[in-house]
C-alpha cells in the first residue's frame, strides 16, 4: 500500500557557477530516485534549499528541465546561516507516494 514519505538529500559544489549547481542537482537527483525507486510521476512537491553563496542557478530549475517534472510544485529558498556553516550546499526534501517503509527510505 502506498503512503506519503519525504526524502531528504544534500550535496555540496565546488563553486558558485551553473556547471556545478547543474550537476550536482541531477547527480543528487538521480541518486535519490534510484536508490527509493521513486517515479517522478509520484512526486507531490519538492523543496530545495541553497546556502547564500550560491545564486548563479535555482536547482528547482534544474528539476524541471532536466527530470521533466515540470508539474511538480516546486520551491526554493536560501537557507539559514549559521556560523560554522556548511558552505556552498544544496540540501533537497521530497515529499511522494511509495510503498518503501521508513526505515527502508536512503536518504
Amino acid at each position: 500500500m502506498e503512503k506519503i514519505i519525504y526524502i531528504r538529500g544534500a550535496t555540496t559544489v565546488k563553486e558558485n557557477s551553473i556547471k556545478e549547481i547543474k550537476d550536482s542537482t541531477v547527480k543528487l537527483l538521480k541518486e535519490i530516485f534510484t536508490q527509493n525507486s521513486l517515479d517522478e510521476v509520484k512526486i507531490i512537491n519538492i523543496i530545495f534549499t541553497v546556502t547564500d553563496d550560491l545564486n548563479v542557478l535555482n536547482p528547482a530549475t534544474i528539476a524541471r528541465t532536466e527530470f521533466k517534472i515540470d508539474s511538480v510544485p516546486m520551491l526554493c529558498v536560501q537557507e539559514m546561516k549559521t556560523k560554522d556553516g556548511l558552505p556552498r550546499c544544496i540540501r533537497v526534501m521530497i515529499q511522494g507516494y511509495s510503498s518503501l517503509k521508513k526505515d527502508q527510505i536512503k536518504h
